[in-house]
């Protein structure tokens, strides 16, 4: 544990991004290619291109992705441990993992930014935006977007086949009766280096930014890499004034 830490004018801040080596539906998804870079070069470079972070770290198991992250300007000051590893760990341990190395170097961070390896579309305004919506009333700042369709209107298919509702009371209600949902967009998590031992990320101490959906792809399936391999095509071309 350590003391608190206040705000600062100018705080320490750290950002860690998370890259295992033993993805399982997408094989060395963290380094595969996108575009012609590695994924977790466009996190790195977002994180670095936000002029917010005093150090920008990767914590991984894996030799191949370290010596990447340190190609493109990343930090990898340790090897994460073989138990933080696996696909049963969730999010928290591995950056509690992280601060408590920089906490055990004596360099405590004030606040302190999770970023997936897995968001080329982060860009470093949400980084900035996401860190202002900080203050004493607030442990977390992460990325969300709304659902594309009402939740309260979702089907299943139950064991027997059949179809059913999942929530059969608000079936028959318009979309406009009902209160829109947000979802975590799986992007980037903003805390004081307190906070993320003592607070849960969807805390009621915890505030969204909201992204637009275009903005949001998960990658969890061939089939997403391949509408995101397309979103960046779209994406270069428009930078590009074509």
């Amino acid at each position: 544990m350590i003391n608190n830490t206040p705000f600062t004018e100018t705080p320490y801040r750290v950002a860690v991004i998370p890259a295992r080596g033993g993805s399982q539906r997408i094989p060395r998804k963290n380094i595969r290619l996108l575009n012609g870079k590695p994924l977790i070069g466009y996190s790195i470079e977002a994180a670095i291109d936000s002029g917010l972070f005093d150090r920008v770290i990767v914590s991984t198991d894996d030799a191949e992705i370290a010596k990447i992250a340190r190609q493109f300007g990343a930090e990898t000051p340790f090897m994460r441990p073989t138990m933080l590893a696996d696909h049963m760990t969730g999010t928290t341990p591995v950056m509690q993992h992280a601060l408590q190395f920089l906490i055990d170097e004596g360099k405590t961070p004030d606040e302190a930014c999770l970023i997936y390896a897995t968001c080329p579309l982060l860009t470093p305004e949400d980084l900035q935006q996401g860190v202002e919506r900080l203050d004493d009333n607030t442990a977390f700042c992460f990325s969300a977007t709304t659902f594309g369709f009402p939740i309260q209107r979702a089907l299943h298919i139950q064991d027997s086949g059949e179809l059913a509702p999942l929530f059969p009371e608000h079936i028959a209600k318009r979309s406009q009766d009902l209160v829109e949902a947000i979802h975590d967009a799986g992007q980037f998590y903003w805390a004081r280096t307190q906070d993320w031992f003592d607070e849960a990320i969807f805390g009621p101490k915890s505030k969204p930014l909201l992204l637009p959906r275009h903005r949001i792809q998960d990658l969890d399936t061939e089939e997403d890499w391949l509408r995101l391999t397309q979103i960046m095509l779209l994406k270069q071309a428009s930078d590009l004034n074509l």
